[in-house]
């Protein structure tokens, strides 16, 4: 009678979730690179339910070097995007693409230049290294190094995202991310290296948006509102909580991907105030400001990378940001 008992529970558990789950919406997300921690909280939302608790069924797909996710949001293939800079957000509106930005959870952009330590102790020491710059980096970024800080077109030689001539050569800097590149030259060299935040030099812009489209926002406003609310607890949890599942997810989604990799690149977001500094430690982390991005609109129209007199403020909305979603959760 209690085998019985309880399997007749678990039948009823099982078809109360199937029948829930029915009536969930489903969404699909991209994301701009293979899965990662940087990834991690739109990840955890989904192996916690966070999602799924205000009726989203959501599928993340991978981004990667043969995968344009964003060219598959455009032909309406999937709803909610992964997005880089603002740059990007700048050029969809110069190009007439409806594509708006709903919430920015990387408040600092993650980008940073490498250098050996000894040959460069500040951001001013790396004007005298030659610096591997690839071609995406010279014609954004290092436009703006150049214009503000005075590094020159000379002293870059591209990168082919290969740290041997970084590794091999002192008197070489590298450009690289906050949350890998240091990590990989240090397990695979055992250097150290220098590491240079731009953000922490005055690049401005967000980074790791959610984008969608103009249309989805006007059509379907509460699928947004859903979505950027359970990821913003995502992050808020992944950040602060146990965030073993999304771990096991993003592993599961790369298989290259590694604990270690993970743990390295979770205590640099942390440490560096990557998804929780600035306007976030306000109003919740996710937040957009107009300053921010009028701030960053400029600084690229000085250095000559996007044209004057653009609608910058057509390429994002705060009408599903700054509103404090999760910060509960983050410890005192």
């Amino acid at each position: 009678m209690i085998k019985l008992a309880t399997t007749t529970a678990v039948l009823a558990l099982t078809a109360g979730a199937a029948a829930a789950e029915s009536h969930l919406e489903k969404v699909v997300f991209g994301t701009n690179w293979l899965a990662q921690a940087e990834h991690g909280g739109f990840y955890q939302s989904v192996a916690d339910g966070t999602y799924a608790a205000c009726g989203l069924d959501v599928e993340i797909i991978s981004g990667g070097p043969q995968v344009n996710n964003r060219a598959l949001m455009l032909a309406g293939r999937i709803d909610f995007h992964m997005g880089g800079d603002m740059l990007q957000a700048f050029n969809a509106v110069a190009e007439g693409i409806p594509v708006v930005s709903v919430a920015a959870i990387f408040q600092k952009h993650p980008q940073v230049i490498l250098a050996h330590p000894g040959e460069a102790e500040t951001w001013e020491d790396l004007k005298n290294l030659t610096l591997l710059i690839g071609d995406n980096g010279f014609t954004s970024y290092y436009q703006w190094m150049m214009a503000a800080h005075g590094f020159t077109e000379a002293q870059r030689e591209p990168y082919t995202f290969n740290p041997a001539p970084f590794i091999a050569d002192v008197r070489k800097g590298m450009q690289g991310y906050l949350s890998s590149e240091p990590y990989a030259v240090e397990k695979e060299a055992g250097i150290k290296p220098n590491v240079f935040l731009i953000a922490d030099n005055g690049y401005s812009s967000y980074a790791t948006t959610i984008e969608t489209m103009a249309d989805t926002i006007a059509n379907d406003p509460d699928k947004v509102t859903c979505f950027v609310d359970g990821s913003l607890t995502g992050w808020y949890n992944y950040l602060y909580g146990d965030s073993s599942a999304a771990d096991a997810l993003i592993m599961e989604a790369n298989p290259d991907m590694t604990q270690d990799k993970i743990d390295f690149a979770k205590e640099m977001m942390t440490s560096e105030g990557i998804v929780d500094s600035g306007d976030a430690l306000e109003l919740g982390i996710g937040a957009m400001t107009d300053a921010k991005v009028e701030d960053f609109y400029t600084k690229m129209v000085e250095a000559g990378v996007v044209e004057d007199g653009l609608d910058w403020k057509a390429s994002y909305t705060l009408d599903f940001t700054n509103k404090k979603v999760g910060m509960d959760i983050k410890p005192e």
